[in-house]
């Protein structure tokens, strides 16, 4: 059939093309044109479903970080006592929840109490300082709290609007919990799932920085919570030896708050100066004098020494990052912002060292690398 229709051809004097047409796959010039499109295909959808499910990729990334917090608990059990995982697992959740309820237990009265005495302190505190700033000219009239607030939170943006309700925040939570629990009885189960996600000449390469990850998210959160259990209870005990009135409230709040770097410091240090102020000038500057000398000693003796064992991320890096992410995804982002700047640096530093391995760096170096130039005396002179 081909070579009549190529003789009819040439009888009727017809022009063929016989090179690949555009809708021919079998051409390479088509298929390295297909594989380039479905790449940055395939990163537009990417991007697009990130947007989409950012709610929900929190809420299992913020899962991950309590699992993280459960296995550490767990494997410094193990240390002490070789009891089973399940065991051990329980041991850590049971003693939690023994000292969360123990807490309100004890302290459950006076903490409601100070937290109504604490709304209506600040209440009045930011009357007085947007009244004076009035009195100076800067703002136009006394402005009301709550519409400040409100103008303040309406930069959060749209996509965690559903976790501003106290419903939403609490169902948040609870989800959180259920999948870190799920996730901390059977972490081989997950990572065995994660790694046939992978092609297998890439596995091995996958599961070293996937091991890298976890420790890094261990060691990380160890020393968070290291942080906060010292600033709350030095901050309520300086409080309440000066005299400023709710120093437990204040002190739970800033061991609370001391989960998000930098932040967190600056919100609690504000509340702590105005109820201290409240009480008078003394117990004000007393405030001042405490958080001033909590965070010092936090920043240059505690955070050093952790630092040393856990992740040593830059002051710099992690407010930008906590300021990116809390514009984005609200205070679920900022309050996550410090463990997913970890979970990348690790990535990054992994890929360094995958390339350094590889002699990427090497080859780099070489093709930047100026050839000497020719020194005229050495030519060799051509023989007369």
């Amino acid at each position: 059939m081909s070579d009549d229709a190529e003789s009819t051809a040439a009888a009727e004097s017809v022009s063929v093309t016989h090179e690949p047409g555009p809708n021919e796959l079998r051409d390479p010039v088509v298929r390295a044109e297909l594989r380039k499109a479905s790449v940055w295909f395939g990163a537009a959808i990417a991007i697009a479903l990130v947007v989409l499910l950012i709610q929900p990729l929190l809420l299992i990334f913020g899962a991950l970080v309590f699992a993280s917090m459960l296995d550490g608990g767990v494997r410094l059990i193990g240390k002490v006592a070789p009891l089973p995982r399940g065991i051990r697992l329980l041991i850590v959740v049971v003693l939690v929840i023994a000292f969360i309820s123990g807490v309100f237990y004890l302290t459950g009265v006076q903490i409601a109490q100070q937290a109504e005495q604490l709304r209506a302190t600040l209440e009045v505190q930011a009357n007085r300082v947007t009244g004076w700033i009035s009195d100076l000219g800067l703002m136009p009239g006394r402005s009301d709290l709550t519409g400040i607030a409100q103008q303040a939170l309406g930069s959060v943006g749209k996509l965690t609007s559903a976790v501003g309700t106290v419903l939403g925040a609490a169902g948040s939570f609870v989800m959180i919990m259920t999948i870190g629990l799920f996730i901390a009885i059977e972490p081989r189960l997950y990572e065995r799932g994660l790694q046939w996600m992978v092609p297998i000449a890439a596995r091995d390469e996958f599961a070293v920085t996937l091991a890298r990850m976890a420790r890094t998210m261990r060691v990380l959160l160890a020393g968070r919570l290291l942080g906060m259990l010292f600033e709350g209870v030095l901050t309520w005990i300086l409080l309440w030896i000066a005299g400023v009135p709710m120093a437990l409230l204040l002190g739970i709040i800033t061991g609370i708050l001391a989960f998000i770097p930098n932040i967190g410091a600056f919100v609690s240090g504000i509340l702590m100066v105005a109820v201290g102020f409240s009480a008078g000038p003394e117990q004000g500057l007393w405030a001042i004098a405490i958080y001033f000398g909590v965070q010092t000693f936090d920043g240059y003796v505690l955070i050093p020494l952790v630092a040393k064992r856990t992740v040593d991320l830059p002051p710099a890096l992690t407010l930008s990052a906590q300021i990116l992410a809390s514009t984005l995804f609200g205070v679920m982002g900022l309050a996550l912002a410090d463990p997913m700047v970890a979970m990348i640096k690790v990535a990054l530093e992994r890929e360094s060292e995958r390339a350094a391995k590889a002699g990427v760096a090497t080859d780099r170096k070489s093709r930047w690398r100026r050839e000497p130039a020719p020194d005229p005396v050495a030519e060799p002179q051509p023989e007369g």
